[in-house]
């Protein structure tokens, strides 16, 4: 190969087979924006016809009426078709360039929230939603061109799984303790940051199998999946029944790529050949998403405080 075709093949961390996964992870943000609509829609029905549990967690008997609601059922399927598709892009592509993409749903969900439920959206609840996805869509497109999908070390998976412990037991404990003054950005923010892990075992252990190495790390891998996201749905639908789906979809397209870009960061060391202005503009741009999500959570018409 001609030296200076190769010094330029090394200057693209993404082959055309990874930009496969861009569009993937877009169709699956349609079907998020939609499950979470018709979820959002079953959960306010079935705590409409029982006791409010609005800062105490959704009870038992809450959780198994939703499985007779139609519109919470044709909304877990979309969330299952979401998550297919997610899985798909991330076989494709590194995690911090397709898992940000999700942003996309929160644009989808604000505008079918607001014609479904005759809300219009308020000047600050816009700003904070441009604020949302201007941010990761600025993150996505310095990490498409800086990022490189690297194999996981058993040392780097064996760090995230001590990291994943400590953020469940973390999460258990306060909504323990403090469950009856806990508001719909507790659930949004915890539901985010644990689907960030998830998206990020779940990548690991599809490679994992893709490369034969179904080994008993992989089988702990998801074992920690399962936890995280039965913690996960169950923050989701609390969420749901204390604020807007826009607010929950917010925290779940940028929270949760947040978290498992900083772990493909710091742990799995995917921004190894970004340079420094890549850096400022990830730390930047996530900023801005991340207040964002604050500022939808205090300004929505529609959340509950």
């Amino acid at each position: 190969m001609d030296p200076d075709l190769s010094e330029l093949t090394e200057l693209i961390p993404l082959d055309p087979t990874q930009f496969i996964g861009i569009p993937l992870a877009l169709v699956g943000a349609v079907f998020l924006s939609l499950g979470a609509q018709f979820q959002h829609r079953g959960v306010v029905k079935v705590e409409a016809n029982t006791a409010d549990t609005l800062g105490k967690g959704l009870n038992g008997k809450q959780l198994a009426l939703l499985l007779a609601r139609p519109s919470w059922v044709l909304g877990t399927l979309m969330l299952g078709l979401a998550i297919v598709f997610q899985l798909s892009s991330l076989y494709f592509a590194p995690l911090i360039v397709v898992q940000p993409l999700g942003a996309l749903a929160l644009v989808i969900t604000s505008i079918l929230n607001s014609r479904i439920n005759k809300v219009s959206l308020n000047r600050k609840s816009v700003i904070a939603i441009v604020m949302c996805v201007g941010g990761v869509f600025v993150f996505v497109g310095v990490a498409a061109f800086t990022a490189v999908d690297k194999p996981v070390q058993a040392r780097q998976l064996i760090t995230i799984l001590i990291i994943l412990l400590v953020v469940l037991a973390a999460a258990a404990i306060t909504f323990a303790l403090f469950r009856r003054r806990i508001r719909a950005i507790f659930y949004v923010l915890m539901a985010g940051v644990l689907y960030g892990f998830v998206a990020t075992l779940a990548k690991v252990v599809l490679s994992r199998v893709d490369q034969g190495e179904f080994d008993w790390l992989t089988f702990l891998c998801v074992i920690a999946l399962l936890a995280a996201t039965g913690l996960g749905a169950y923050f989701v639908q609390n969420a749901y029944a204390s604020g807007p789906p826009d607010l929950v979809i917010a925290g779940l397209t940028v929270v949760d790529p947040m978290v498992a870009v900083l772990i493909g960061i710091v742990v799995l060391d995917e921004a190894s050949q970004a340079p420094p202005w890549a850096i400022a503009v990830f730390v930047v741009t996530g900023a801005v998403a991340i207040w964002g999500v604050f500022l939808l959570a205090k300004n929505h018409p529609q959340t509950r405080l």
